[in-house]
């Protein structure tokens, strides 16, 4: 494992200038389904980690602010205009999960959010916690943390129906204007067309870059697909390396890239590999991975399958940053069928409430949440999807859970 900053870190603040005062507003949504289980849960071991660690001189002011079927049913709107004013006035935002709601209007709700509040970074870190079930024969070797640009790619992406007159004129262009003719169109063939910029590109590998120097890692990844789509994919890995030795004094020793941390003067590794095989490696030698940076895509598959590693999305954080806010979020979907009976497990948003702790600076708080969270697992105080993979334990409630968490902090 690699040394870290602080053994206790899941996520360190990568917008150091951010200027929290002692009683913040922090806006908050409370999520369909299960999110009206795992919020207070969430809610209440936040303030119980923020008064242990500060007593009455810190705490957060909670501003509730709806999206998803709450505001539908109080506004008449899945997402407000009210919400995003009330999350950019904020800086600072919290999230249960959103379903997307049926029938059009909006795509997604979390793309939504992430769109209109610029937050073009997601980040998921990924690690064990002792106790948990996992497939893996060592998961304790996976500490990875994903970065995954949140505006392009798939997100941003224009599909083209198959059949449709606009469809079937872009194949023809495609055959003749552009001499695509190597390329077989079978009859009914929907297009899609992707977008990777320059600029997003550069954000992203530069917060990925940067937070390895600020956390002493050492390693940092470049993961795409430009052996097969070189202007795309291809071109996010080069212009990846553009921000390696332009802005980092980056220099190519062998097979990757050296970057000197200014902060420990050690090495720091850059290199590129291609998608399927890092899916490869992140399996059976994931601690040869440190940080991860790619694009929407293969972040989202990446991040989840390393989630399952380690348990599975319910214990995985996950952040979406901008410039000028962040937004956490649980990173697993509404589970309606489990809403309301109070069984479903809060880990992700209470791990997701730790990373924004550290984003605020509040690492004494942040680090109590995450001791509480290892000793309530360890303890074998778990909810039902982990009670069930041990003989002899019985699984506790979201709320019990959440108690239990703040006894062991």
């Amino acid at each position: 494992m690699n040394e870290r900053s602080s053994s206790n870190s899941q996520y360190i603040n990568v917008q150091s200038s951010l200027a929290v005062p002692s009683e913040p507003v922090v806006a908050y949504i409370t999520g369909d389904g299960i999110g009206s289980d795992i919020t207070p849960v969430m809610i209440e071991v936040v303030n119980a980690a923020c008064k242990k660690a500060y007593g009455e001189q810190r705490k957060i002011d909670w501003q509730e602010v709806y999206a998803g079927q709450k505001a539908f049913d109080l506004t008449g709107e899945w997402l407000p205009k009210d919400t995003l004013d009330a999350i950019q006035r904020a800086h600072i935002a919290i999230k249960g999960p959103l379903a997307t709601p049926i029938g059009g209007g909006i795509r997604s709700l979390n793309v939504a959010l992430r769109h209109q509040l610029k937050l073009n970074t997601c980040m998921r870190p990924v690690r064990y916690f002792d106790g948990v079930p996992s497939p893996l024969k060592k998961p304790e070797s996976v500490d990875i943390v994903v970065f995954r640009e949140n505006s392009e790619d798939i997100y941003s992406g224009i599909e083209f129906k198959a059949g449709d007159a606009l469809c079937e004129k872009l194949i023809s262009d495609l055959k003749t204007v552009y001499s695509v003719s190597n390329i077989h169109y079978p009859k009914q063939s929907g297009l899609g067309v992707k977008v990777i910029s320059e600029p997003a590109s550069k954000a992203l590998v530069r917060r990925a870059i940067q937070f390895a120097i600020d956390q002493n890692r050492k390693k940092v990844a470049l993961v795409h697909k430009g052996n097969i789509m070189k202007y795309t994919e291809g071109a996010f890995c080069h212009w990846g390396y553009e921000v390696v030795v332009d802005e980092f004094g980056g220099e190519k020793v062998g097979g990757f890239y050296e970057i000197e941390n200014p902060h420990t003067q050690e090495i720091i590794q850059v290199e590129d590999i291609i998608a399927d095989a890092c899916f490869q490696h992140v399996l059976l030698r994931p601690e040869s991975f440190d940080v991860i940076a790619t694009m929407n895509l293969n972040g989202d598959y990446l991040s989840d399958a390393l989630a399952a590693q380690v348990g599975g999305i319910g214990i995985a954080p996950g952040a979406n940053i901008g410039d000028t806010c962040a937004l956490f979020e649980a990173t697993h979907g509404t589970a309606p069928k489990h809403a309301g009976k109070n069984k479903a497990n809060p880990s992700s948003l209470i791990l997701s409430a730790e990373m924004m702790l550290r984003h605020m600076g509040w690492t004494e708080a942040a680090d109590y949440v995450l001791q509480g969270v290892e000793n309530a697992i360890n303890d074998k105080q778990l909810t039902y999807d982990f009670a069930r993979f041990y003989e002899g334990v019985d699984p506790i409630s979201t709320s019990a859970y959440g108690q239990a968490i703040c006894k062991r902090m």
